[in-house]
């Protein structure tokens, strides 16, 4: 194994990269062990729900992208629903007649847990104990926070304060900061359950029942007969080709569509790197698609984790998940140690195509994705940040597709985020031409961001099949993840 510092790795068979190194290291691990991608994936993301608790964890939804040997892609489609006992007059009386981010009427179903089960039963090796034993023995014995998770967990303590249950259980008040020890005995009960009760220790037992009387507290509608409703569905990617490769995406109800229709609009042109047109041209055409999407699907925005694994015998997953903003809806779950997604803020206005409605499903930020050259495997890719996750995509595979800089550096290099039309975050670090290239665009920079009041430029993971058969794995620098490979 050869280790690429400092995000960065070479492997000949396997390679993991990750949010955070435990993830990263647990899931490589599986893989050693003889497990699948599938296994190692959902090893790593149960631990990111650990360590990581602002961005995901059993509260929440999961999608993923996978990509067998012979390059047959198929997705899963993790994403909860909406409450049966969702009132759409309810949603029109609110201020601008949608829900706001985290109003206890955008509690939606958790999708992550019955996610994990439907991916392990179809492509699983190992026993589901053995899978979710690390995240186990982590939330029991505790972890050291990690720099951008304490800075993450600082920013927006306000959310958890709000609540009794989860201020009690993420320390509101007394935040822990980089390298302070953080247990969650409750999380570490509740999964070793799952691991050997299966998904209806979460569905049909105690956590569905305090999750509904943390809603009705509240004011909201979810219940445990919504939990025990729950199912995710197995789905075709949709596509399109750039630069000599098939760019897979998921389809609605997230907003991947909008990563294929930029993608198209930029394929026939020069793309030079060293115009500053070209970065006016694919901000244009993202904003195409992104009004696209706002047409068809919803209105974007959010957090997620994202773990990318190729194992041994070339199965290929990109697995993501979320709770959506950080901290989701702030409510916590008594007695359970985690807090309810707020996926429900992704509904659009009454009337509207994503418009609320008993039982249905919100528009979704979390698009994992891959590519294929050839019909097989190419790489494996996912960008978290909410609105973000479709501008990452178009902006790496720009710069690795089209014009083939090393991975590391493509992760690393500074980034765009429109916020509205004109609208345009500019990360620092970006050329000064540049800069000025989109000024005189047109674009100005937004009055808010999605991190108390600063832009989000979202966090990566990537793996791509070398020419040379090997594999290279990348981790952004924007969270505490690594890539490792063997």
């Amino acid at each position: 194994m050869t280790l690429l510092p400092p995000h960065g790795a070479r492997g000949d068979a396997i390679m993991v990269a990750s949010g955070h190194p435990f993830a990263a290291e647990t899931a490589l691990q599986i893989l050693q062990q003889g497990g699948s991608a599938i296994d190692a994936a959902i090893a790593a993301d149960a631990i990111l729900g650990v360590v990581e608790p602002m961005a995901t964890g059993i509260g929440g939804d999961l999608l993923a992208m996978i990509v067998p040997p012979d390059g047959a892609a198929l997705t899963y489609n993790g994403t909860g629903r909406a409450p049966r006992g969702l009132d759409a007059e309810r949603v029109a009386a609110l201020p601008g007649r949608r829900i706001p981010d985290r109003h206890p009427l955008s509690l939606t179903v958790p999708g992550a847990v019955r996610g994990w089960f439907d991916l392990h039963a179809r492509f699983g090796r190992l026993d589901m104990a053995q899978l979710l034993a690390p995240a186990i023995a982590l939330a029991r014995r505790g972890f050291a926070v990690a720099p951008i998770c304490a800075r993450e967990w600082t920013i927006f303590e306000g959310v958890i304060a709000r609540d009794p249950v989860a201020a009690a259980l993420y320390r509101a008040g007394k935040v822990p900061q980089a390298g302070d020890i953080f247990a969650n005995p409750e999380l570490a009960d509740l999964l070793a359950a799952i691991a050997t009760k299966g998904p209806d220790a979460y569905y049909r037992g105690l956590p569905a029942e305090a999750a509904e009387k943390a809603a009705i507290l509240h004011g909201g509608a979810l219940k445990a007969a919504d939990f025990d409703g729950h199912a995710g569905h197995f789905d075709i990617p949709l596509s399109t080709r750039f630069r000599g490769l098939d760019i897979l995406e998921c389809p609605p109800n997230t907003h991947g569509l909008a990563v294929l229709e930029a993608l198209a609009a930029l394929e026939p042109l020069a793309l030079d790197p060293g115009d500053p047109r070209t970065m006016i041209e694919a901000v244009a055409a993202m904003g195409q698609g992104l009004a696209t999407a706002r047409k068809t699907v919803a209105d974007p925005a959010g957090n997620t984790v994202c773990t990318v694994v190729v194992d041994q015998d070339g199965l290929a997953v990109t697995l993501m998940s979320s709770i959506f903003k950080r901290f989701g809806s702030g409510i916590g779950v008594p007695g359970c140690g985690f807090v309810l997604q707020n996926r429900g803020s992704g509904f659009a206005e009454p009337g509207h195509i994503n418009g609320p409605a008993p039982g249905k499903r919100p528009y979704h930020t979390v698009i994992p994705a891959a590519a294929l050259k050839d019909g097989r495997f190419h790489a494996g890719l996912g960008v978290v940040g909410g609105a973000m996750q479709p501008q990452g995509h178009v902006q790496l595979l720009l710069r690795i597709a089209a014009w083939g800089e090393p991975l590391q550096a493509a992760l690393d290099a500074p980034r765009w985020r429109l916020e509205g039309k004109d609208e345009l975050a500019i990360e620092p670090g970006t050329p000064d031409a540049l800069v000025r290239a989109f000024q005189d665009a047109g674009y100005r920079e937004p009055t808010g961001g999605e991190i108390a009041g600063r832009s989000d430029f979202g966090g990566a993971q990537i793996v791509v099949r070398a020419s040379d058969g090997s594999l290279r794995g990348a981790s952004d620098k924007r969270k505490d993840g690594t890539a490792r490979g063997a």
